[in-house]
């Protein structure tokens, strides 16, 4: 696609990107059938061909406006489009690059800005979000019912395994993973220690970032990067480590991107791109290990036919973000399980991070039809890899919904 940059912005970083990335995009319009928004509105402007004409618009010198705006904010980020693509148009990144500068050429009412700033300080940092959601679980039984279903249940995490083995990966725990669901990092921890590896905890890591870089604090979301590689950096360095392991998909597939974000600082650039090249989400790690796993499972230990069947929703931050699928499913299916197929596997929920709270009606009708597709296959549990998609569909359903490495745990033999 021509694109011709305006004066203005031809020597802008984000001018260099968009005209690289807009130019592999032939619209074709394949995208359409793959894009969530899309399928709800039937307005071409809410699918990624109509925000690429959006954005091309915007870098070609066309004042910014509520138009634009209201669209690229509509945008899930989901990737599916990218799946679909025969081009292989990276529209992540352009619409990453089309966001930033119209944050630049078109600053929000205060009140929005306050409103993502809240978003950002309150789920971004895990010891405040961990408070309010204890608060909250102290208070439940005393919420109105529709506000009770968005509190989590208080979990325990049981006991993370001591440090023992030469095999040696890095977790990142995340901001709301350990309040809404304390238990998945340290299943992921007791598994991979029956298996010889032992996962450790980096204190001084936090938000991956991808919360600041979707609320539209650019900068903000560099920074939690750069923190975050600063606090994993000695363990790489020293050679103790051979992966970083993300329990949370949304997670994996920002810090997987950190290469190309800090691409172009000098102090970063190269630990950027070897962080982003040791990060593992953890079905890709327990992979190898699917033969182990099942010869450990007893089979007074498999689950009974009604248990068996259960529902594997994957998050779009894994099969289309991070190109990563079928894992997750035959790992259950090694511990006897059996996911069942549904209809649009490849739709987002609605969750996307922090879309949920910014667009919530459209959040919600998403929510609705995957659920819909979900249920109707009568699981005794839901299953996903990602703490947003768990959160987002357990608030509407009584039927469990789990991070699938809990399954897996709760058929191995007590050690």
């Amino acid at each position: 696609m021509y694109t011709a940059i305006a004066p203005e912005l031809q020597h802008t970083s984000e001018a260099g990107q968009a005209k690289d990335l807009l130019r592999a995009c032939v619209h074709c319009g394949f995208c359409l059938a793959t894009c969530p928004t899309y399928q709800l509105t039937g307005d071409e402007l809410d699918s990624p061909r109509g925000r690429i004409y959006l954005i091309k618009a915007l870098f070609e010198g066309q004042a910014p406006g509520e138009r634009t705006q209201h669209h690229l904010d509509r945008c899930l980020t989901c990737r599916a489009c990218e799946s679909t693509c025969p081009s292989g148009v990276k529209y992540a990144r352009l619409v990453d690059v089309g966001r930033t500068l119209l944050e630049k050429r078109h600053p929000r009412p205060l009140g929005a800005r306050l409103k993502r700033a809240a978003i950002r300080t309150t789920l971004g940092q895990a010891a405040l979000f961990g408070a309010a959601v204890r608060i909250g679980q102290a208070v439940r039984p005393l919420l109105p019912e529709a506000v009770a279903a968005s509190v989590p249940p208080l979990r325990d995490s049981g006991a993370w395994p001591v440090a023992r083995h030469a095999r040696r990966m890095v977790v990142l725990e995340g901001c709301v993973q350990p309040a809404i669901d304390p238990g998945i990092n340290a299943a992921a921890a007791r598994v991979l220690d029956r298996l010889g590896v032992s996962l450790v905890r980096v204190a001084r890591a936090g938000c991956c970032g991808a919360l600041p870089h979707h609320t539209g604090d650019h900068d903000g979301g560099l920074q939690a990067m750069r923190r975050n590689i600063d606090a994993w950096w000695p363990e790489i360095e020293a050679g103790r480590v051979e992966a970083i392991v993300m329990t949370a998909s949304g997670c994996g597939s920002e810090v997987k991107e950190y290469g190309h974000a800090l691409r172009e600082d000098p102090a970063y650039a190269e630990r950027a791109a070897r962080v982003s090249g040791l990060t593992r989400d953890l079905s890709e790690v327990l992979a190898p290990f699917s033969d182990r796993i099942a010869a450990l499972i007893a089979p007074a230990r498999r689950p009974d036919a009604q248990a068996a069947r259960i529902a594997y929703h994957p998050p779009c931050s894994l099969q289309h973000g991070q190109q990563v699928r079928g894992h997750a499913e035959s790992l259950l299916r090694a511990c006897g399980f059996e996911p069942q197929p549904f209809a649009e596997s490849h739709l987002c929920c609605g969750s996307a991070g922090s879309y949920s709270l910014l667009q919530p009606e459209l959040s919600a009708a998403l929510k609705t039809r995957k659920l819909g597709h979900l249920l109707g296959t009568q699981p005794s549990c839901i299953a996903t890899a990602n703490i947003g998609c768990q959160a987002h569909l357990q608030s509407a359903t009584a039927v469990p919904v789990r991070h699938w490495i809990n399954l897996i745990e709760s058929r191995l033999p007590v050690a």
